[in-house]
């Protein structure tokens, strides 16, 4: 949605282990979304995300990728980052850019090192967290196994949203937890069926303790649920979401990004539950000797934040800044709260892989990018 308001802009970086299909993932939402006309594929270098030519040598990503999609009235902005260790930087300056982070986890091999080391960043950083187990289509893929890795690894938190329907080469779609419905998909369309019978009781179990769960959070849900009224599902969401938003509750989805298997549930959960950049912690900013915290304010002066460089094959060397507060304009002019230079804002856009996207106009939680100073920028 061009020109989103910052309550509807969700800026979401993808991070985990390199082989579990991040970039495939991105891929998947884009064209779901519409952005693309069919699937580019990371083996055959066709992917909106992956341009560089050592990229497209090495079959992996190097660099953050900014991906932007339109989805059901809101913007979502896409951190596309390396899984590779040597570049663990580039998700690390990522998750401090976004305000939602989704860890990628292959099915067929578990929660890995990488991972554990950037769930610690996040949980540092506050950063609210989301988990989609992907390639549940694969052989040896075990959710199950899985789910317990990640309760393991990362706490009581984990909180499963969904369950699969099917098994390795037979996964076909999703339950859902909280509406107690299925969903199979053919070639990426979906279509509602009824739990099958031979999960049923499974899934009725996990279902009552997530909803125990949640209610829990909510003395008035809570009292109503143990006088045997059930909660609404939109109910149910808005208070998972606060647990997210605080960084205590870990939802997981799952799906398969190759097979565009619940892609579309992965983009309606970060609309839904997933936190605007209103809602995202204070921001540390550097103005001569002294440090302030700023709270993220659609109102306020405009500020910028830069969280990368890299070197473009049309423009040179730029600059990719998060809009922390306010709004950019072309033409404004801020100032390197480093150095106290003055800077003038111009011929900055909105990138999307290797394409550069006009704008004049950038509010809080939009990413940017042009030829700019590495450094965090405020207005004059």
């Amino acid at each position: 949605m061009a020109g989103a308001t910052p309550e509807r802009i969700r800026t979401v970086a993808l991070v985990g282990h390199t082989g579990t299909g991040k970039t495939t993932l991105a891929e998947a939402l884009l064209h779901q979304a519409g952005v693309t006309s069919r699937m580019g594929s990371v083996d055959d270098g066709t992917t909106v995300s992956d341009t560089d030519p050592e990229e497209l040598a090495r079959h992996q990503s190097l660099r953050t990728s900014v991906l932007p999609l339109d989805w059901r009235e809101h913007q979502i902005i896409l951190l596309d980052t390396p899984g590779y260790a040597d570049f663990e930087h580039e998700a690390v300056a990522a998750m401090q850019a976004a305000d939602l982070a989704v860890f990628v986890v292959s099915a067929a091999d578990g929660v890995q090192v990488t991972r554990r080391r950037l769930w610690s960043i996040a949980s540092e950083l506050g950063l609210a967290r989301l988990v989609f187990v992907n390639k549940l289509d694969r052989e040896n893929a075990r959710f199950r196994t899985v789910l317990a890795d990640l309760r393991s690894s990362f706490g009581a938190g984990v909180a499963p949203l969904e369950l699969p329907i099917g098994v390795e080469a037979g996964f076909r779609g999703v339950a859902d937890l909280l509406s107690d419905t299925g969903f199979v998909y053919d070639a990426g369309t979906r279509e509602t069926v009824p739990i099958p019978e031979d999960m049923a009781e499974l899934e009725h179990e996990v279902h009552d303790n997530l909803v125990e769960g949640i209610v829990v959070a909510d003395d008035s849900l809570l009292e109503r649920y143990l006088e045997g009224d059930v909660p609404s599902v939109d109910e149910l969401e808005a208070t998972l979401a606060v647990g997210v938003d605080a960084a205590q509750v870990f939802p997981v989805l799952c799906g398969s990004a190759t097979g565009r298997i619940a892609v579309d549930r992965l983009a309606d959960f970060l609309c839904e539950i997933g936190p605007s950049p209103l809602e995202r912690r204070p921001v540390s900013v550097r103005a001569g000797d002294t440090t302030v915290d700023i709270v993220a304010d659609a109102s306020a002066d405009p500020l910028l934040t830069v969280f990368a460089s890299h070197a473009d094959a049309y423009v040179g060397h730029v600059c990719f800044c998060r809009v922390t507060t306010g709004t950019v304009r072309d033409g404004d002019h801020l100032v390197n709260t480093r150095t106290g230079q003055d800077h003038r804002m111009h011929g900055f856009f909105i990138p999307r892989g290797g394409e550069h996207l006009d704008t004049t106009t950038a509010v809080a939680g939009d990413i940017i990018s042009g030829p700019h100073p590495a450094a965090t920028l405020a207005a004059d």
